[in-house]
């Protein structure tokens, strides 16, 4: 009997293997899980000495930290014009820039002339981009008046400063940007290049549109004495009537170092933009990363405080606004 069950026993545990079938039976393989595709958002900003850099890389870690299967990264620049032409031509995917050379890039006016890119999205207002008129203490300029006939730097080519310098300027009846009719001469740089320039007599004045206060000016200020001009009233109210999308902006004394009174210039808004081909999911993904991590951006540039989710839209002008960023905003009551 035990021979009989010891013989049954082997028979069960042969079958067992071999699944009645002849063949000993394998587990089913593991499926392989399709891969994560991870999408790369190109940032680009300005240059390293302004706002727009320091903004865009702290951007860039939130979106690549924070936001699933992202990898963000942020590229220096010439600026605002020049960002608009990466857009264009799908050489990035979010830029930082001025309203006005925005709205340019938009309706194809300006150095964007015959050219309209009307696949240009809103994401959010940023800040208030302050055009701030710097002279050596010491070279009597009390007025932008004073400037023709002089060397100026208003900013690096394909910069938002330089475009804004040729409007502003241009209201004052200077010219730099046309050499049959110029009345100042321009040596068109960076920020930094341009602090050199002054703190070595080389130039007369430089102008800077950017986050108050600007790197570049503290650090001249460090080191010689400075003057920001004032523009006057009545020349504040001929900007605005030309160019809608300025307004007055008073920069409080003590701002920079010597700066014994309020400073009136006018600003305009910083947006952040993108293409339209970006997907819905991605730009409703990348403006809710940014606004559930604003301290972070904060962090980087305190400038960035003026972000709110309220006042995303404001600036815009005539530039439409992506449907993800509205979704986003619509979807927290903070867009209608």
């Amino acid at each position: 009997m035990r021979k009989i069950l010891s013989l049954i026993m082997v028979i069960l545990i042969t079958l067992v293997v071999t699944g009645c079938g002849g063949q000993p039976t394998q587990a089913p393989a593991a499926s392989t899980p399709e891969p994560v595709k991870v999408q790369k958002v190109n940032i680009s900003t300005a240059t390293t000495t302004g706002a727009y850099y320091p903004i865009g890389n702290a951007l860039a870690k939130i979106w690549s930290d924070k936001v699933p299967n992202v990898q963000a990264s942020a590229q220096a620049t010439e600026g605002s014009a020049a960002n608009m032409n990466f857009l264009q031509q799908k050489e990035t995917d979010v830029a930082l820039t001025m309203a006005n050379v925005a709205v340019y890039a938009y309706e194809g006016k300006d150095t964007f002339k015959g050219r309209a890119y009307k696949d240009l999205r809103g994401m959010t207002f940023l800040y208030p981009n302050v055009t701030q008129f710097v002279v050596r203490k010491d070279s009597g300029i009390k007025s932008l008046k004073d400037l023709e006939g002089k060397k100026i730097v208003p900013g690096a080519t394909g910069s938002g400063s330089a475009i804004t310098s040729k409007e502003i300027l241009g209201v004052y009846g200077l010219n730099f940007w046309d050499k049959d009719k110029a009345n100042v001469k321009a040596d068109y740089v960076g920020f930094t290049e341009a602090g050199e320039l002054l703190k070595n007599k080389q130039a007369s004045a430089a102008i800077f549109s950017g986050a108050m206060p600007l790197a570049a000016i503290l650090d001249v200020s460090n080191s010689i004495e400075v003057k920001l001009l004032s523009l006057e009233p009545d020349m504040i109210k001929a900007i605005i009537k030309e160019y809608p999308f300025y307004y007055e902006y008073v920069i409080p004394k003590g701002s920079y170092k010597g700066q014994d009174e309020d400073v009136h210039t006018v600003a305009l808004a910083s947006l952040l933009v993108t293409r339209a081909d970006l997907s819905e999911d991605l730009v409703y993904n990348l403006t809710k990363g940014m606004f559930e991590n604003l301290p972070d951006l904060v962090a980087a540039h305190a400038i960035t405080k003026n972000v709110t989710k309220e006042g995303a839209s404001t600036g815009m002008g005539t530039i439409p606004m992506h449907p993800g960023a509205i979704k986003y905003l619509k979807e927290i009551g903070a867009m209608k």
